[in-house]
């Protein structure tokens, strides 16, 4: 007897007269999910997300079932695995013949969203092409009225001014933390050394947050796919993308597309994960493109078998015009323009054997590394491409390679290329630099190598903003700091080294975002030191500690730092928030502790000129607030001097109540010292009297023998 189908299995014997339901709407179950409340209508999932329906199939008699189905199983089989009775052709009960169109039972919605992708418009024969929906769209198509009807027009309502947070009258930054189940905004109010709460939610992710890169969004992730909010102190909804299990999220930089990220198991253990990418229009959650194959195909270097997938997978180039994005393949460089989000020129960079590439921060360059190959007779290079003409504008070969790393100044005028090259006899390894003029004519190149070429290179970072770079090199656990400016004071075009710091407990550098300031700190293992260090003046502002520190991020107005313990240690999670030079303003402890985020801001829309015109008049727009300070500073004081004065208060209270009980209990105290009635100690004379007592006795008749 053959098994029906589950989805046959659900209709049968159920008698629908004899179900009785609580009343209301929501059946009396309670449910604080805001959705449920909302006008719209939600698609809900009917579980059957693993079942396709093929169209168009031969109409053909039982006598050919078997070899029908045999087909069809050769073809949907080699996509998933079909469950055992899986594979359902109806048949018309009066001429015997199958309908055309098949049921197909995949192990995993993903299987059957596969077998969607690849088979529909397959072309059995002249006559048979298939169309292949999934089950769950079918109640959607049904829901298709018959005659078009134009959509309903909507009044125009103004949404609220998602960067009103900018005009906040006390010139503060807000940043976003995550513990526990709990998201919470805040105000960084240094001026009263404390946070100011703006909005907090419970359970408001389901993994973590994360902001727009020009801090207009903050995005969530769910298992339904990701969402972004915004706002002032609102932090409304603006809109939801679809991602079934997504698990990773990037924003273009211009915060017009957002990309998202899943990975789901194969049926079949032998075969790769499965990846599937799409890339929304942010405003309006329309996805743009998406991308969907085995993990191996977006793995690191294109080259497959590797589980692992670099992310993000797309890098996004042009600045924040967001013109243009690209991925890397094997022996490809594939860049897509947003305006059709197809190929340039419909076809791929071809680079023999590239392993990685970088896109400047501001201008549509692409810069790629491809290793030595050939056994040694092609040696390894350096490749700058303008995009969209795919011109190689420079290219730099590299001898002896063992490894390469690129850092892009954030203004893009400069492409440092961190070397690893063999020694002679291939058993070790030194390490240099060979730096890119990007902004000068024929992209000058300049090698660099340190004191000690065989120092061992911990971290680099750029200056923001500006000419001079920090590297610290050495041996563990304490390196040296080195600073270089891409200037000099003979010749501007000359790398010139300004300063090395010796023995410093460092294995990571954080400049601030408007430059001259950096913190040197060791992390993790060397349980949070910090160096406070100004640049310019070459010298160490403060030097500090924050115990177990594993992040550490300044504000995007460089005026303050905050060093965070995540729940990665058990103790001592939560934050700090530094003064630029070092001082510590405030510390908040919180259990399990996940995320600590500054809200990013958008670049200034003041010109060059009108910032120095600010500063030469610095001192005539800081009485402003140099006069806020004071009050701040007398308030706090007044705050100060009332809690000390309740200190005090409360403190005589409690002394009064023991003089009081004091009192009480004199009588009995002077009739302990056998009347005398003072309490005073010098007044009495110690004296030191024995006494003998007798403890026992005990007597026993010994015999002696003659």
């Amino acid at each position: 007897m053959k098994r029906l189908p589950s989805w046959e299995l659900i209709f049968l014997g159920l008698d629908f007269d004899s179900i009785s339901l609580p009343p209301g709407e929501d059946f009396g179950i309670k449910s604080d999910d805001e959705d449920i409340y909302q006008e719209d209508n939600l698609e809900h999932d009917t579980g059957f997300g693993n079942i396709v329906i093929v169209n168009n199939l031969p109409v053909v008699p039982r006598e050919k079932f078997e070899k029908l189905e045999g087909v069809i199983r050769k073809i949907y089989g080699q996509i998933g695995v079909i469950k055992e009775d899986g594979l359902w052709m109806p048949v018309d009960s009066d001429s015997g013949k199958s309908l055309g169109y098949c049921f197909i039972e995949y192990n995993t919605p993903q299987e059957a969203e596969l077998a969607k992708e690849k088979t529909h418009g397959y072309k059995l024969d002249r006559s048979h092409i298939f169309a292949v929906n999934m089950f769950d769209d079918f109640d959607r198509f049904m829901k298709v009225p018959d005659e078009w009807a134009p959509p309903e027009t909507k009044p125009y309502a103004p949404g609220e001014n998602l960067q009103h947070w900018l005009t906040d009258a006390k010139a503060r930054d807000q940043f976003v933390i995550r513990a526990g189940s709990d998201t919470e905004v805040l105000w960084n109010d240094a001026r009263q050394s404390k946070p100011d709460p703006v909005y907090k939610r419970n359970f408001w992710t389901e993994s973590f947050v994360q902001w727009s890169p020009l801090g207009t969004y903050l995005a969530t992730v769910h298992r339904q796919g990701a969402a972004v909010w915004g706002g002032e102190a609102t932090f409304n909804r603006l809109m939801r993308y679809a991602h079934p299990q997504v698990k990773l999220i990037d924003f273009s930089p211009g915060e017009k597309y957002l990309v998202t990220y899943s990975s789901h198991e194969p049926s079949n253990p032998r075969d790769a994960n499965r990846v599937v990418i799409n890339i929304f229009d942010v405003r309006t959650g329309k996805m743009m493109r998406d991308f969907k194959g085995s993990a191996d195909d977006f793995a690191i270097g294109g080259t497959g078998g590797v589980t692992g997938v670099s992310w993000p997978v797309f890098r996004w180039g042009g600045g924040k015009d967001d013109k243009y994005f690209a991925r890397i393949g094997k022996n490809i460089i594939s860049v897509y323009e947003t305006e059709t989000f197809s190929l340039i020129e419909k076809k791929s960079l071809k680079v023999e054997n590239v392993m990685e590439f970088s896109w400047s921060p501001t201008d549509p360059i692409l810069a790629l590394f491809v290793p030595e190959f050939g056994g040694g007779n092609q040696p390894a290079r350096v490749s700058l491409f303008q995009i969209p003409s795919k011109e190689e504008l420079r290219q730099k070969n590299l001898f002896s390679v063992s490894d390469c790393k690129m850092y892009w100044q954030n203004n893009g005028d400069y492409l440092a290329v961190k070397v690893d090259r063999y020694t002679k006899t291939k058993k070790s390894t030194y390490t240099g630099f060979e730096f890119f003029r990007i902004k000068e004519r024929d992209i000058p190149i300049e090698v660099l190598e340190l004191e000690n070429k065989n120092d061992k290179i911990i971290a680099f970072a750029w200056e923001p903003k500006g000419h001079r770079f920090a590297v610290i090199h050495g041996d563990n656990p304490r390196p040296d700091v080195s600073f270089y400016s891409m200037r000099s004071v003979q010749n501007t075009g000359r790398i010139s080294k300004l300063t090395t710091l010796k023995g410093k407990q460092a294995n990571a550098l954080f400049w601030s975002p408007s430059g001259r300031f950096i913190i040197l700190a060791g992390l993790k293992g060397l349980n949070g030191q910090l160096e406070f260090y100004n640049v310019d003046d070459l010298e160490t502002m403060a030097t500090a500690e924050h115990f177990m520190a594993t992040d550490i991020e300044w504000d995007p107005t460089g005026r303050y730092a905050a060093t965070s313990v995540t729940s990665v240690h058990e103790m001592e999670n939560g934050f700090n928030i530094w003064s630029f030079n070092g001082k510590l303003l405030y510390r908040i402890l919180k259990d399990h502790f996940f995320q600590f985020l500054w809200r990013p801001r958008p670049a200034s829309f003041l010109t060059p000129e009108k910032e120095e015109e600010i500063a030469k008049n610095l001192k005539k727009y800081s009485k402003k607030y140099e006069a806020e300070d004071q009050d701040v500073s007398m308030l706090l004081s007044e705050q100060d001097r009332e809690k000390r004065r309740m200190v005090k208060e409360e403190w005589e209270k409690w002394v009064n109540q023991w003089r009081q009980l004091h009192e009480e209990e004199k009588l009995e105290r002077q009739k302990i010292r056998d009347g005398e009635a003072s309490d005073e100690e010098e007044e009495y004379e110690a004296k030191e009297i024995e006494v003998e007592e007798l403890l026992d006795v005990s007597e026993e008749v010994l015999s002696f023998d003659d």
